[in-house]
């Protein structure tokens, strides 16, 4: 069985401690390849560290992360940047919306958002977006970019059925993650609806651990629970799941 674990911040400070041990473990499972989004400056060296340790394994994205717009968004906008013209990257992510804590920097988020799309597409790029408190404002952010060619991934999808509509609609896939395994995220009932051929797998480890390990530390051999429970509810083997959502990941990434 191959799978992708399509969105993991396994540079995270949590692993530092046993990331070999953590990514032997996902590999034992058939987890073959983790995209690691950025989040800000801050990250960017482990991001690429890791990268550098497991080549073709470990696969670096360049963005700047919504809760990371600040008053000093426009430098790490610059960093990205430069990141961009520096070296290949194989998505611009994580980017988006996130009205969850507040909604001080929304509008320069937006205006993050926007720049970060309009890079990807003149870079033929796929985007990575994370939403939060801001499904709709950022699906219709998005449509202009979908209509004109860009693609990607709705991370952690847990929106609703006819948010599901719309994102793929737009020839966007959903991100499925630990959330399909809680029980009262109704997320089942919102993809009932949804093609396969729109779903990818992803962790976000280290956090939305699925059942049965919800409350620990997530990681990406616990993509296992998450492919189990999409079989299920799809109606088809583990097996068939996997290599249907790998094929998805491969679509937007690359082989």
């Amino acid at each position: 069985m191959n799978l992708i674990d399509t969105h993991c911040h396994l540079y995270s400070e949590e692993f530092a401690a046993d990331i070999d041990a953590v990514i032997e473990r996902a590999l034992q499972y058939g987890v073959s390849k983790f995209y690691l989004p950025a989040i800000d400056d801050t990250t960017h060296k482990a991001m690429l560290d890791l990268e550098a340790r497991y080549p073709g394994v470990c696969v670096a994205m360049m963005g700047l992360h919504p809760c990371s717009v600040n008053a000093g968004y426009r430098n790490e906008l610059a960093v990205v940047e430069e990141w961009l013209e520096k070296r290949p990257f194989v998505a611009v992510g994580e980017i988006g919306l996130d009205y969850y804590w507040d909604k001080t920097f929304a509008k320069e988020q937006q205006e993050a958002f926007t720049l970060q799309m309009q890079w990807a597409l003149k870079r033929n790029l796929p985007i990575v977006i994370h939403t939060r408190n801001a499904m709709q404002e950022t699906i219709e952010m998005v449509k202009p970019f979908a209509a004109k060619g860009l693609r990607g991934i709705f991370h952690c999808f847990s929106g609703s059925a006819e948010s599901a509509k719309q994102i793929t609609d737009m020839g966007f896939m959903l991100g499925i993650g630990g959330v399909l395994t809680y029980k009262n995220a109704g997320l089942p009932a919102a993809l009932e609806k949804v093609g396969m051929e729109y779903l990818v797998l992803e962790t976000d480890a280290p956090y939305l651990t699925p059942v049965p390990f919800r409350g620990k530390r997530n990681e990406s051999s616990y993509l296992q629970y998450v492919v189990e429970k999409l079989a299920v509810e799809k109606g088809v083997t583990v097996e068939e799941m996997a290599a249907i959502t790998t094929a998805n990941a491969q679509k937007i990434f690359g082989n």
